[in-house]
């Protein structure tokens, strides 16, 4: 049986990629072990793999306001709700990394409700769910709710921000049924030796 397919659209050699872009790729392996497939898939659109990951980059890699498992909580709970594999999946494994904890992403991917996080978190993807599903209601009770848990207004637009972006990318990936790769899985399910 052949390897299934990365993509419905074409996958570029690494060797004729921009320099930049296949910098950046090679740094992803060497610290990975592995290159995940949104960055192959994404590679024959040279100015869109350099936007999305620039933006990419600005909302999930920031130090200030949300933890970086924060960040992966909203991308996991409501790439969920948009029922995209891959980012459930590429994403989960970072926010078991990211949180320490080889339980979260399953049970947030599912119902972040039942999930074992802080009232807080819980307000944080009820918001985004919100903006996910229905942005046009988006009110200032909304924002109230999130004041009443501590989030400021950097903090807000950081959580809707990273729930459309992530919009985007879940329909990119559902549209050209990008995989995720298998070494995804596993990531941050066992404590590391």
């Amino acid at each position: 049986m052949s390897e299934p397919a990365i993509s419905r659209h074409p996958i570029p050699e690494l060797n004729n990629l921009p320099d930049d872009m296949r910098e950046l790729i090679l740094e992803v392996q060497e610290k990975s072990g592995f290159v995940p497939n949104i960055f192959l898939a994404l590679a024959h659109r040279p100015a869109e793999f350099r936007a999305f990951f620039a933006y990419h980059d600005a909302l999930m890699e920031k130090d200030e306001g949300l933890t970086k498992a924060e960040r992966e909580m909203i991308v996991v709970a409501t790439s969920g709700l948009n029922q995209c594999q891959y980012c459930v999946v590429a994403h989960g494994a970072i926010l078991r990394i990211r949180a320490k904890n080889p339980l979260i992403a399953d049970q947030l991917a599912v119902n972040y409700r039942k999930g074992d996080i802080s009232e807080r978190q819980k307000a944080m993807l009820a918001f985004a769910e919100k903006v996910c599903k229905e942005a046009e209601t988006v009110s200032d009770t909304d924002y109230a709710t999130l004041y009443e848990h501590g989030f400021n207004d950097d903090d807000i637009w950081d959580i809707g921000a990273i729930t459309a972006f992530f919009g985007l990318s879940n329909r990119l990936v559902n549209m050209a049924s990008i995989r995720p790769n298998d070494e995804f899985y596993m990531l941050g399910r066992q404590p590391r030796q």
